[in-house]
């Protein structure tokens, strides 16, 4: 009975060790997944502003991605580092709160004219077109690194031959 003590005791450390390994490759892939949602979240804001153009009195939004990423993440509470606050509700039905500058929990900002316009339209399509492709780029790069790191671990898994 000694001799399986022991034994009982490696299975249980291989055990925590292994779940160990899910924990970090799990927060690897979060990041990336979270990093994408918010590319494509922003994308969808400047594709906005640029549809917007010829709008008369529209803001042109976009919203601070690092910031952003990083409160998703659980880095910073929010945008300006206060903690968030919770709205009670009394009955299942209620709809929770949302600040009134924030889409999808984002906090949106309006950007600031750089050529005033007549109408009050603020989106200046050189800098939208610019911001679009940058980001575009930054999500492909995510892809790629996220379709990178799933082929490792695919040929790690893989038996020797």
């Amino acid at each position: 009975m000694r001799r399986r003590a022991p034994d009982l005791v490696l299975l249980s450390k291989q055990g925590t060790r292994g779940k160990h390994m899910l924990d970090r490759l799990d927060a690897s892939l979060s990041f990336y997944k979270q990093a994408l949602d918010m590319r494509d979240r922003r994308q969808d804001v400047l594709a906005a502003n640029i549809a917007n153009a010829d709008t008369p009195d529209y803001k042109a939004r976009d919203f601070d991605f690092r910031a952003e990423l990083d409160r998703v993440l659980g880095a910073s509470p929010n945008s300006s580092g206060a903690p968030g606050m919770g709205l009670n509700t009394t009955t299942p039905g209620h709809i929770g709160a949302a600040a009134p500058n924030s889409v999808d929990g984002t906090t949106m900002a309006y950007r600031n004219a750089t050529q005033p316009s007549l109408d009050g339209n603020t989106v200046d399509m050189d800098v939208e077109r610019v911001e679009f492709m940058n980001n575009a780029v930054h999500y492909r790069a995510n892809l790629q690194i996220l379709g990178n790191q799933i082929k490792s671990l695919r040929a790690a898994m893989q038996p020797e031959r």
